[in-house]
């Protein structure tokens, strides 16, 4: 017959809420790493083509941005080591509520998440969405006159 003491129960009970929150952990894991894969088939006098693409998201902060270059670093909630993302004319910004955003007001250091595409070796941005709005950045100017009599 097993006896149970209270440090027995203790433990199981901490077994139990250790194991829930590993699940947990795995489910979110699961949920920022979802992928959406489309496979194109086209047959044409040369025979039959087929392309597939597939869609990625993912969050983490810009830590380097150039207007008129063609790709953004980020660093993933996951990596320490920024990765270099391409973007082109397709690719587009909202804010948190969806409304369109210029690339070109983007900044380092802002928390975003991203939709990604892989073209060979190189990982195309789709869309990306601040996870703050715009006016949240933008810096607050005081201008203070004084008049002396």
């Amino acid at each position: 017959m097993i006896r149970l003491t209270k440090t027995n129960m203790k433990q199981t009970r901490l077994v139990k809420i250790l194991a829930a929150g590993a699940a947990c952990a795995t489910a979110f894991s699961l949920a920022l790493a979802q992928d959406t894969s489309t496979t194109t088939t086209t047959a044409g006098s040369t025979g039959v083509s087929t392309t597939s693409t597939s869609t990625l998201n993912g969050s983490g902060t810009i830590t380097t941005y150039t207007p008129g270059s063609d790709y953004i670093m980020f660093r993933s909630e996951a990596s320490t080591e920024p990765v270099k993302y391409y973007y082109n004319k397709s690719t587009t910004v909202v804010d948190p509520e969806g409304k369109t955003v210029e690339l070109a007001a983007l900044r380092p250091n802002m928390p975003v998440s991203y939709t990604y595409t892989r073209d060979g070796d190189r990982m195309v941005i789709t869309k990306i969405t601040l996870t703050k709005p715009l006016s949240y950045y933008e810096k607050e100017t005081t201008t203070t006159t004084t008049t002396r009599p």
